[in-house]
This record gives C-alpha cells, sequence and structure tokens, in this order.
C-alpha cells in the first residue's frame, strides 16, 4: 500500500489512532487546573497532589516499554483493546477516589493502560504504511498529539466552570470509551502472525538490544525525548511564568496556548508534507527542527532574564514549531529501519519522551517562584542535549535505507 488514501477507512483509522495517542497525555495535562481542588478536597498537601502527576507518567513511560514488545509477540489488536478498556475502567475509578494515596494508585494505572494506545498507534502506522506514507501518517498522529499537551490545561479549566476535578475524569472516562469503541470497530490487526516475534522475553530483550546498537536509532530517541522536553518544561511552567510573573490573564494565557498550537500544528504538517513528498531528507528536517528549537530556547532564556515577556512568548512559540518539525520525523527515522520491530522501537521512542520530560519538568521551578530563567534554563539545556546527541551519534551510526533517504516501497 503506497498510501493511506489507499487503506479502507484511512481517514476514520487515522482519527482512531490520533484519539489513541491523544488520550493519555490529555489525562496528564487536562488535570493541570484542578491540581488545588484536589488538594483541598481530599485534604492533601500539595507535594501529595503532585505525586499524581508523577505516577502518571511513570505509568506513561512503564506503559509504553511493555506495551510494544508485548504487541509485537500477540499482535496489535489484542493489547490495543485491553488498554483501551482498561484506561476508561480507571479514569472512572480516579473520579470516585476516596483520599490521595488512592488517587496515586489510580493514576499509575490508568497512565499504564493510555500508554498502550501511544505506542500502538505509530506501531499499526508503522505496519500498514511505509516509505512517504508513512511519514504523513506520522505526522497525522503528531497532529493531534503533539497538540493535546498544549490545549489540554486550556480544556481543564474550561471543565472546571461547569464541573469538580472528579468531573474531569469522568469526562476522560467516557472519552476512553469512545476511543474503545472506535478501536473495537475501525481497528484491524494490522501485524500477522508470520511477522510476529517469538521466543518470549528473551525475543523482547534482543529488540531491545538490536535497537540500542544501532546508534542512529539511539540519535533520533535521544533527539524526540529532550525535544519534547524542552516543550514539557514550556508546559509544566507556563502558567506560572505568565500568569503569576507577567500578568496575563487566564483568557490571555488561553490565547497563547491556542497561538502555540496553531504553531506546532502547522510545523507538523509541513513536515510531513516535505518529507512525505521526498523533497527533504528526514535527517535533515530532523536536524533542522532541533536548530529551531534550540534558537527558540535560548529566546525563551535571554527574554527571561532580560528582554521581557514579549520574547519569551516569540521564543516558545518558536521553540514549539521546533518540536514539531522534530518528532513526527523523529518517529519516521526511528520506525522505518526496524519494521518487525516497530513496536519495541515505539516504546523506546515513547518512553524516552515521558521518562526525560517527567525528570526535567520539576527543574523548572528551581527558582521559588521569582524568575522565570530556570524554565529558560532547562528548555535551553533540553533542546542543546537533544541537537547534540543526534548531531554525535548520528555520524557514528551505520546508514539504513531511511537514512539515505529512501524510506521504502509500501506495503
Amino acid at each position: 500500500m503506497s498510501g493511506p488514501g489507499r487503506h479502507r477507512g484511512s481517514l476514520a483509522l487515522t482519527v482512531v489512532l490520533g484519539a489513541l495517542s491523544a488520550a493519555a497525555p490529555l489525562a496528564t495535562d487536562t488535570y493541570l487546573p484542578a491540581l488545588p481542588a484536589v488538594a483541598a478536597d481530599l485534604d492533601a498537601s500539595a507535594p501529595l497532589v503532585g505525586l499524581t502527576l508523577t505516577s502518571s507518567v511513570v505509568g506513561l513511560a512503564v506503559g509504553q516499554l511493555v506495551g510494544g514488545p508485548v504487541s509485537d509477540v500477540l499482535g496489535r489488536r489484542r493489547p490495543l483493546i485491553v488498554g483501551a478498556v482498561g484506561f476508561v475502567v480507571f479514569s472512572a475509578a480516579c473520579a470516585a477516589a476516596p483520599d490521595v494515596g488512592t488517587l496515586v494508585v489510580l493514576r499509575l494505572a490508568q497512565g499504564l493502560f493510555g500508554a498502550v494506545g501511544i505506542v500502538l498507534a505509530r506501531a499499526v502506522v508503522r505496519d500498514l504504511y511505509s516509505g512517504p506514507a508513512a511519514a504523513r501518517g506520522f505526522a497525522a498522529l503528531m497532529l493531534v498529539s503533539g497538540v493535546a499537551p498544549i490545549v489540554a490545561p486550556v480544556l481543564g479549566g474550561q471543565l472546571l466552570r461547569l464541573t469538580s476535578w472528579r468531573g474531569v475524569f469522568v469526562f476522560l472516562a467516557v472519552l476512553g470509551a469512545v476511543v474503545a469503541i472506535g478501536v473495537l470497530t475501525l481497528v484491524p490487526e494490522t501485524l500477522p502472525p508470520d511477522r510476529r516475534s517469538h521466543g518470549g522475553w528473551r525475543a523482547t530483550r534482543q529488540s531491545f538490544a538490536v535497537l540500542l546498537a544501532d546508534r542512529r536509532v539511539v540519535a533520533c530517541v535521544c533527539a524526540a525525548g529532550f525535544g519534547f522536553a524542552a516543550m514539557f518544561a514550556y508546559i509544566s511552567g507556563s502558567s506560572f511564568v505568565l500568569q503569576a510573573l507577567f500578568g496575563l490573564s487566564p483568557q490571555q494565557f488561553s490565547g497563547v496556548f491556542a497561538v502555540n498550537s496553531v504553531g506546532i500544528v502547522t510545523a507538523v504538517q509541513v513536515a510531513g508534507r516535505l518529507v512525505g513528498a521526498e523533497r527533504v531528507r528526514p535527517a535533515r528536517m530532523l536536524a533542522t527542527g532541533l536548530v529551531v528549537t534550540v534558537v527558540g530556547s535560548v529566546v525563551v532564556l535571554v527574554g527571561a532574564a532580560a528582554l521581557g515577556i514579549v520574547a519569551v512568548l516569540a521564543g516558545l512559540f518558536t521553540t514549539v514549531v521546533g518540536v514539531g518539525l522534530t518528532l513526527p520525523t523523529a518517529t519516521t527515522l526511528t520506525l522505518a529501519d526496524h519494521p518487525d520491530r516497530a513496536g519495541s522501537a515505539s516504546a523506546l521512542l515513547g518512553t524516552a519522551q515521558f521518562i526525560v520530560g517527567g525528570v526535567t519538568s520539576p527543574l523548572v521551578g528551581i527558582g521559588g517562584g521569582r524568575t522565570a530563567v530556570p524554565m529558560g534554563i532547562v528548555m535551553t539545556t533540553a533542546a542543546v542535549v537533544a541537537l547534540g546527541t543526534f548531531a554525535l551519534l548520528w555520524r557514528r551510526g551505520e546508514p539504513g535505507t531511511a537514512s539515505r533517504g529512501q524510506l521504502g516501497s509500501g506495503t
């Protein structure tokens, strides 16, 4: 198959896969504006309530690391159904949590099951398409999943005007149920038995060993992980920086998120079209995205230190554009040369993003609420590490078909 247009029901399938990619990030970030209400309702301290976010991110990371390899052995459809149903069950359970300790555990489980959709959506695209069609498919997923972490806090704020924090989880359960129905009715089994891995966990370990021995795969994983960390630092620190420090109203804050959402959506589509039409080599597009991310992060840092809000806003927009160019291209390159290990490769990619993002985001608050410079430092450091590791490892790696700009002829 040479492109999504030739796959029966491809548009509906893409919508379902995009929703799978977005559901778990929505579950994490839609919840952000509700943290003070959770603390008050459950009579819990801020650090304890913060653990509900940490446990969700841990679940998202570990769930991908498990779900991807399992799908290489069992196929995609059964793990997808289990993940979608589990996400619904534990989202509903979160709405009924009696205390913060229970909520921490339930959020971990919600993240574990939600992660299956993220990792397998990418694997399904790789199963169905290769070549330029795969690049367009990954761009379509990023169109949804890349925007979700940015618009989710705005959505959560609006939901809290209509309901309590428990209502937010009810909304997530309903959303998950709709996605689960989509999986049951629209997502076929895309990994036939003759292409599945055999040998149990030994085969899984071997898959990861092969992937980690490929320096160009590691280069892309690092680029995606640290590039995402730059954007995650913005997401986790923006409410404080833009409202508490720079005095933006909630409406103005939402406006900034909306503009940045347009930026990342546009960048994702540009990357997908240029790479998908074979006008730009994927590695060059990835390097360009990383350079743009570095430039934007540096502008944020300089703006926070000396120039003020206009420079910070310009830097944030530039950063998300760079991430929009980076992530779908990194995904294309990571999965292109290892089609029989698409689940494991997708797991590595997703786990890196959530682990690095989760570890770096608390550093944004080091300044104790007095300055936005820590956010700029974290963003710049993550972006520079992303560019540096990619440049170093890519040059030392063995060129594959994707590295030479030949993404395959399609399935």
